[in-house]
Protein backbone atom coordinates (compact mmCIF):
# COMPACT_ATOMS: atom_id res chain seq x y z
CA UNK A 1 0.00 0.00 0.00
CA UNK A 2 0.82 3.12 -0.82
CA UNK A 3 1.49 5.95 1.62
CA UNK A 4 -1.05 9.05 1.31
CA UNK A 5 0.33 12.21 -0.13
CA UNK A 6 -1.44 14.83 2.25
CA UNK A 7 -1.86 18.34 1.84
CA UNK A 8 -2.27 20.77 4.97
CA UNK A 9 -2.53 24.59 5.16
CA UNK A 10 -0.19 26.50 7.45
CA UNK A 11 -1.68 26.83 11.03
CA UNK A 12 -4.53 24.64 10.77
CA UNK A 13 -3.40 20.93 12.19
CA UNK A 14 -4.52 20.72 15.00
CA UNK A 15 -7.96 20.93 13.77
CA UNK A 16 -7.26 18.47 11.86
CA UNK A 17 -5.48 16.04 14.26
CA UNK A 18 -8.38 16.44 16.42
CA UNK A 19 -10.74 14.94 14.14
CA UNK A 20 -8.34 12.61 12.74
CA UNK A 21 -8.38 13.87 8.77
CA UNK A 22 -6.31 15.20 5.83
CA UNK A 23 -7.37 18.55 4.77
CA UNK A 24 -6.47 17.22 1.36
CA UNK A 25 -4.79 14.24 -0.76
CA UNK A 26 -2.73 14.67 -3.96
CA UNK A 27 -3.09 11.74 -6.28
CA UNK A 28 -1.18 12.42 -9.33
CA UNK A 29 -2.08 16.09 -10.41
CA UNK A 30 -5.54 15.64 -8.59
CA UNK A 31 -5.85 17.02 -5.70
CA UNK A 32 -9.00 15.82 -3.70
CA UNK A 33 -10.05 18.16 -1.13
CA UNK A 34 -12.35 17.29 2.59
CA UNK A 35 -14.90 19.49 3.49
CA UNK A 36 -14.18 23.18 4.79
CA UNK A 37 -15.69 24.97 7.17
CA UNK A 38 -16.28 28.32 8.59
CA UNK A 39 -14.35 27.75 11.52
CA UNK A 40 -12.33 30.31 13.44
CA UNK A 41 -8.35 29.99 14.31
CA UNK A 42 -9.97 28.16 17.68
CA UNK A 43 -12.17 25.67 15.89
CA UNK A 44 -15.46 27.11 16.10
CA UNK A 45 -17.80 27.93 13.89
CA UNK A 46 -18.32 31.77 12.57
CA UNK A 47 -21.40 32.40 13.79
CA UNK A 48 -22.63 34.70 11.01
CA UNK A 49 -23.65 32.77 7.78
CA UNK A 50 -22.54 35.15 5.24
CA UNK A 51 -18.96 34.98 6.79
CA UNK A 52 -18.94 31.46 7.61
CA UNK A 53 -19.48 30.83 4.19
CA UNK A 54 -16.67 33.64 3.54
CA UNK A 55 -14.56 32.03 5.93
CA UNK A 56 -15.06 28.40 4.25
CA UNK A 57 -14.12 29.27 0.86
CA UNK A 58 -10.97 31.63 2.11
CA UNK A 59 -10.10 27.81 4.36
CA UNK A 60 -10.44 26.08 0.54
CA UNK A 61 -8.31 28.86 -0.56
CA UNK A 62 -5.55 27.96 1.86
CA UNK A 63 -5.33 24.22 1.44
CA UNK A 64 -5.39 24.95 -2.55
CA UNK A 65 -2.54 27.01 -2.29
CA UNK A 66 -0.61 24.60 0.18
CA UNK A 67 -0.96 22.20 -3.07
CA UNK A 68 0.11 24.99 -5.44
CA UNK A 69 -3.13 25.47 -7.06
CA UNK A 70 -5.75 27.92 -7.02
CA UNK A 71 -9.81 28.60 -7.28
CA UNK A 72 -9.41 28.21 -11.50
CA UNK A 73 -7.91 24.63 -10.87
CA UNK A 74 -10.97 23.39 -9.67
CA UNK A 75 -12.99 20.86 -11.68
CA UNK A 76 -15.58 19.64 -8.85
CA UNK A 77 -17.73 21.40 -6.70
CA UNK A 78 -20.16 19.69 -3.69
CA UNK A 79 -21.69 21.45 -1.00
CA UNK A 80 -23.71 21.26 2.04
CA UNK A 81 -25.98 22.88 3.45
CA UNK A 82 -28.00 23.01 6.89
CA UNK A 83 -31.05 25.22 5.17
CA UNK A 84 -30.65 25.40 1.39
CA UNK A 85 -34.01 27.51 0.81
CA UNK A 86 -33.08 30.35 3.05
CA UNK A 87 -29.09 29.96 2.26
CA UNK A 88 -28.88 29.78 -1.19
CA UNK A 89 -29.17 33.84 -2.05
CA UNK A 90 -26.24 33.81 0.52
CA UNK A 91 -24.20 31.52 -0.73
CA UNK A 92 -24.79 32.59 -4.04
CA UNK A 93 -23.57 35.94 -3.51
CA UNK A 94 -20.56 35.01 -1.50
CA UNK A 95 -19.98 32.25 -4.44
CA UNK A 96 -19.85 34.77 -7.47
CA UNK A 97 -17.82 37.64 -5.71
CA UNK A 98 -14.92 34.78 -4.54
CA UNK A 99 -15.36 32.10 -7.26
CA UNK A 100 -17.29 33.86 -9.82
CA UNK A 101 -15.24 34.03 -12.58
CA UNK A 102 -16.29 32.29 -16.07
CA UNK A 103 -16.16 29.51 -17.52
CA UNK A 104 -17.80 28.78 -14.51
CA UNK A 105 -16.91 25.20 -12.34
CA UNK A 106 -19.70 22.80 -11.84
CA UNK A 107 -21.00 22.53 -8.19
CA UNK A 108 -23.40 19.94 -6.83
CA UNK A 109 -25.57 21.38 -3.16
CA UNK A 110 -26.51 18.89 -1.13
CA UNK A 111 -29.24 19.76 1.61
CA UNK A 112 -28.22 18.07 5.38
CA UNK A 113 -29.44 18.45 9.02
CA UNK A 114 -26.05 18.42 10.63
CA UNK A 115 -22.42 19.79 9.83
CA UNK A 116 -20.61 19.62 13.85
CA UNK A 117 -22.46 22.71 14.42
CA UNK A 118 -21.37 24.48 11.22
CA UNK A 119 -24.13 25.62 8.33
CA UNK A 120 -22.24 25.54 5.09
CA UNK A 121 -19.37 23.38 3.98
CA UNK A 122 -17.53 22.91 0.61
CA UNK A 123 -15.32 20.26 -0.96
CA UNK A 124 -13.39 20.05 -4.16
CA UNK A 125 -11.60 17.90 -6.83
CA UNK A 126 -8.91 20.52 -8.37
CA UNK A 127 -6.23 19.55 -11.16
CA UNK A 128 -2.50 20.93 -9.36
CA UNK A 129 -0.98 22.84 -12.02
CA UNK A 130 2.45 21.47 -13.56
CA UNK A 131 5.24 23.16 -12.17
CA UNK A 132 6.93 25.31 -15.72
Amino acid sequence: MTKRDVVFPAGRQDLYETNRYSAAVRSGDLLFVSGQVGSREDGTPEPDFEKQVELAINNLAAVLKAAGADFSDIIDVTSFHTDPQNQFDTVQAVRMKMLGEKPYTNWTAIGVNWLAGFDFEIKVIARIPQAA
